[in-house]
């Protein structure tokens, strides 16, 4: 108990000593996990925001512990240093996390018997990556911690409707209709700066493939069900 309360008076007697340090890390997390809420991998961003703060601070103490006086400026500097080679080094060894890379496709077993060529390509467009056995992986989906993020998706993507086993296993595609006229489907994330560009669908390709999933069989026998299987009148 008495050497918790030592490690815990050092931390806080070096956030104290080192306030600029304290002031960087709080808004790098923050830049981290406000970018990671952007493209819709918060939990992923903030997992890389985590390591940041937490291996930062135990510099921080280990500093505190270990060096005598120091001026403001020599603080300062000692801040910033820490800082950047703190998240250049983290960033460094997350890119060692095989989780991501494998960048697996498995066969196709069977899409629907889609209405046309154009609702099969504007699916393509706006759903195929993460809802399909055909990922074309971004350039980004190589870094971490994007790679997490984007792999991510794509499982759950997978889980709930993969529409190139359709066939076999048509999970949630009865949902598709609802998802993709309500603007959930595909999420905001998807398309936000400028990622997935084909995937931003005018109103008129949104409407015209609504109707081209209704005229697919496997679609339109449920369009209109809730989730618990029920027809939904209202």
């Amino acid at each position: 108990m008495a050497g918790a309360r030592r490690e815990l008076s050092l931390l806080l007697g070096a956030i104290c000593a080192y306030p600029l340090l304290t002031a960087l890390l709080v808004g790098l997390a923050v830049l981290i996990v406000g970018f990671g809420l952007l493209v819709g991998g918060v939990q992923m961003f903030g997992f890389y925001a985590v390591l940041v703060v937490a291996i930062s601070l135990a510099v921080l103490r280990w500093r505190w512990g270990r060096v005598g006086p120091e001026s403001r400026a020599e603080r300062r500097r000692a801040a910033l240093v820490t800082a950047v080679l703190t998240g250049l080094g983290v960033f460094a060894l997350i890119q060692l996390v095989p989780y991501g890379r494998a960048h697996a496709n498995p066969p196709v077993t069977g899409e629907p018997q889609w209405a046309s060529p154009e609702t099969r390509q504007l699916m393509v467009d706006a759903c195929y990556q993460c809802h399909s056995n055909l990922v074309e992986y971004p350039w980004y989906s190589d870094v971490a911690p994007m790679s997490w993020t984007v792999q991510h998706h794509i499982e759950e993507g997978r889980g709930a409707v993969n529409y190139s086993e359709f066939a076999t296993d048509p999970g949630e595609a009865h949902e598709s209709i609802e998802e993709i006229e309500h603007g959930s489907m595909p999420p905001a994330y998807f398309t936000r700066l400028g990622l997935n560009a084909a995937a931003d669908l005018t109103d008129a390709e949104i409407a015209t493939l609504v109707a081209g999933l209704r005229a697919t069989p496997g679609f339109e026998e449920r369009d209109g069900y809730g989730e618990d299987g029920e027809r939904d009148d209202d």
